[in-house]
């Protein structure tokens, strides 16, 4: 495609979580930081939720890298299973051959056969269960009665529920109170600001190789920013867009017009003019500085401009 043009080795913008290109931004950082800490105290249930395109599909996947090798990780990322497919998911991602087993309680004794063995081999297990919001409620059910498999001192197994903002609004259901009161750490996580968007797409475009002067200007990235509101997906695609039409044309260095196509050939985003960006701004400015004019004249009565002639 556009690699040698630019003097990639790979493609800088892909859509697919991969930890390769993963960039130490600060609500990712604090995600991992509440789930190891909720792990090294031996909590049982752990939630993250974020907007649709913000990274949970790629922290699940850092955590799997980064969760200390005392724990064993299980990663179940379809979330559209019924309570029987969820414990099966569960039992294969530990090693339980259930090709035989037909019923439901001979599978959840050896899920929870499993589970013993890892413990007496002073290991313990940590389910991350990604777009939870879509789990079957029968299927939640089930997993607040699997945290409940314990020893007399800790918990056999370690859940990490991620999804999308419908998981709170889920969990905020009377029914599900007893599930809620059990999750005693969670962390939400954000889109990026104007200053991370600009770290993320500097991160990317070396680790993809590239090694020249900034193709993305500053203006540029402020654009970009506005027109993506900061969630990586979106920057993702219209990068990805906007290096196409330059390299379509033979150029290097990235326009304003670019950003324009890419954001109109792409859906929940939008584009201003850096002539309307510059209007917002100057509008912005003057009403603080009013503001900050009417301020002092009621903490300053006795200043000359409130003196009458």
């Amino acid at each position: 495609m556009y690699l040698y043009h630019y003097g990639l080795n790979q493609l800088p913008f892909t859509i697919t979580p991969n930890t390769q290109f993963y960039c130490e931004l600060k609500s990712h950082d604090q995600a991992a930081k509440v789930v190891l800490t909720a792990l090294n105290t031996g909590e049982g249930f752990i939630k993250v939720t974020g907007e649709v395109g913000t990274g949970k599909t790629l922290l699940c996947r850092r955590l799997l890298e980064e969760i200390p090798d005392y724990f064993y990780t299980a990663y179940v990322p379809d979330s559209y299973l019924n309570p029987d497919q969820l414990r099966r998911a569960v039992a294969q991602e530990l090693g339980v051959e259930t090709a035989d087993i037909e019923s439901e309680h001979p599978l959840a004794r050896a899920l929870q056969d499993k589970l013993l063995e890892i413990n007496h081999a002073g290991r313990a297990v940590v389910l991350i269960v990604d777009e939870a919001q879509a789990l079957p409620e029968d299927s939640l059910e089930a997993l607040r009665l699997l945290s409940n498999l314990e020893t007399e001192s800790r918990k056999l197994l370690h859940i990490i529920l991620v999804g999308q903002p419908e998981l709170d609004e889920r969990l905020a259901q009377h029914n599900f109170r007893q599930l809620r009161q059990r999750i005693s750490f969670s962390h939400r996580l954000t889109a990026m600001n104007a200053r991370e968007t600009a770290q993320y797409i500097g991160h990317r475009m070396r680790i993809a190789g590239y090694k020249g002067e900034p193709i993305f200007s500053a203006g540029l990235v402020s654009a970009l920013y506005e027109s993506s509101r900061g969630i990586p997906r979106l920057v993702n695609v219209l990068a990805h867009k906007m290096l196409l039409l330059a390299y379509g044309e033979g150029r290097r260095k990235l326009s304003h017009k670019d950003l324009r196509l890419a954001t109109k050939d792409t859906s929940d985003t939008r584009y201003r003019s850096p002539m309307v960006r510059l209007i917002i701004w100057s509008i912005l400015l003057v009403c603080v500085a009013i503001s900050a004019i009417v301020s002092l004249t009621f903490e300053h009565p006795a200043w000359p401009w409130n003196s009458v002639a």
